[in-house]
């Protein structure tokens, strides 16, 4: 695929470089902030070649592109020279957000932890599979080798006050650096050592709160937003001649021992409140969660506001190393689109659609589902019925048994080593026994909904063609 060509394609349908307000990108698709949305020109994008579908939600105007989409990402980034033009804002260009008050926060949430995601995934991944090949006896964990691969493993969620520093800075508009710094006074040696310790710690005279900041989410975002108040306030402030340096020695100073003192532990509280609420909502109805994330994420996913499920289960596992909230649903419901899509490949007549079924279905058994969920299941309804169904199915089993997974990555085949942990093997065996109902239940689930179609006359025509 030219994915330059593709770039300039999109660029000039979404309305031309001068019509992006912003532009990011997730696992499989192409955010855009428009000025003005009625510039765009969905239909010819839905009917461009190498886009998998078009989304307008939450603010957002999405052009789903699959895996390919980080490439394309860049060239429309260089072709649109949107990294030097995103620090410049014009509020009479601003339109009115006419968002609900939820799709904002999920938004903002989501903007948070996607630039993250990438790292956190390949880390969790290495994670499972080191699990799993320590279980196998393939793999010594008293060996040097171990550790060092357990540093590649756990690097990305210790110093996660790091990642999320940056990616926070962001959103709150202040300088990166200054705000991964800020991060790095949470995991920093002495530091950890000091508040890991059984005597009392102050600073400036006041009273320090001791707790472990490493893997911690909460405690950093609360950080810099603070930082990005004192960045601003100092910019207007402080004479030009000394801004090179008074702005970020205030930052450092001032949101530092705020964070230490006041945010820190604020965040650190507000993180074991979460964790404890779903740990109360686990042992009450257990069933319930993995349950609901089975039917609706496809859903979500539609709308983007998966990503709004991702921090509960960082924080999840940062605070209690398993998480029985977001991942368990997740697995079944992606396992379950790309079972319905190798159904549909199995069924239809359609050449294309089958060598598009069959590609799109394999990717989401694997974790990446918006291939199949676009190109495939909400195409034609059924399939998208039908995963819901085994996500559900299979997401109770998993509530009942009470799963979870000890490590992050995307959900599918290739991470249920991240449910190995605990006492025994129990946990993984259900972690695969709840996948195959997934995957059993929604690819006979589509099975008979095709027939079920095709004698209602409700098939799209597209399914019956012979080419």
């Amino acid at each position: 695929m030219d994915f330059k060509q593709l770039a300039s394609t999109i660029l000039a349908n979404v309305g031309g470089k001068e019509n992006v307000d912003k532009v990011v990108h997730c696992a499989t698709r192409l955010r855009f902030t428009l000025k003005d949305e009625s510039k765009a020109q969905t239909d010819v994008l839905k009917k461009t070649q190498g886009v998998l579908s078009v989304i307008n939600a939450g603010g957002q105007y999405q052009v789903v592109i699959g895996p390919d989409v980080p490439a394309v990402y860049q060239e429309v980034v260089a072709l649109g020279g949107f990294e030097s033009a995103a620090a410049v804002e014009d509020p009479k260009a601003a339109k009115e957000d006419t968002r609900s008050p939820l799709s904002r926060v999920l938004e903002f949430v989501a903007s948070l932890f996607q630039p993250i995601i990438p790292a956190i995934t390949g880390a969790g991944l290495l994670k499972a599979f080191m699990a799993l090949f320590v279980t196998l006896g393939w793999l010594d964990n008293t060996t040097q080798t171990y550790t060092i691969l357990n540093a590649f493993a756990d690097s990305a969620f210790y110093f996660l006050p790091i990642l999320l520093g940056a990616s926070a800075a962001k959103n709150f508009k202040c300088n990166q650096y200054v705000a991964m710094a800020l991060g790095g006074i949470l995991v920093y040696p002495a530091f950890i050592t000091l508040m890991s310790g059984e005597e009392a710690v102050s600073l400036f005279g006041l009273p320090v709160t001791q707790a472990s900041y490493s893997s911690s989410v909460v405690p950093i975002l609360l950080g810099v937003w603070f930082m990005s108040v004192v960045e601003h306030f100092v910019q207007k402030i402080s004479p030009q001649a000394i801004k090179f340096f008074s702005v970020p020695l205030a930052s450092i100073l001032v949101a530092g021992t705020v964070t230490v003192i006041v945010l820190g532990p604020i965040g650190t509280w507000i993180g074991d409140l979460i964790a404890a609420f779903f740990s109360w909502l686990t042992a009450t109805a257990g069933w319930l969660v993995p349950t609901l994330v089975g039917i609706f994420n496809p859903l979500l996913v539609m709308t983007g506001t998966h990503y709004g499920l991702i921090p509960i289960g960082t924080n999840n596992l940062a605070t209690t190393g398993f998480d029985t909230v977001v991942g368990p649903g997740m697995l079944t419901s992606n396992v379950a689109q790309g079972a319905a899509g190798l159904a549909v490949a199995l069924r239809t007549r359609n050449k294309t659609t089958k060598q598009l079924a069959a590609s799109a279905g394999l990717t989401g058994v694997l974790g990446i589902t918006e291939p199949v969920l676009y190109g495939v299941n909400l195409k034609f309804i059924y399939p998208l019925i039908a995963a819901m169904v085994g996500g559900g199915v299979g997401g109770l089993y998993l509530g009942i048994t009470g799963v979870g997974r000890y490590a992050s990555g995307s959900p599918g085949l290739l991470v249920l080593p991240a449910y190995i942990g605990g006492d025994g093997m129990g946990n993984f065996f259900n972690a695969c026994i709840g996948t195959v109902i997934a995957m059993v239940v929604s690819f006979v689930v589509c099975f008979v909904l095709y027939s079920v179609w095709d004698k209602q006359g409700k098939l799209d025509p597209s399914e019956t063609e012979g080419n």
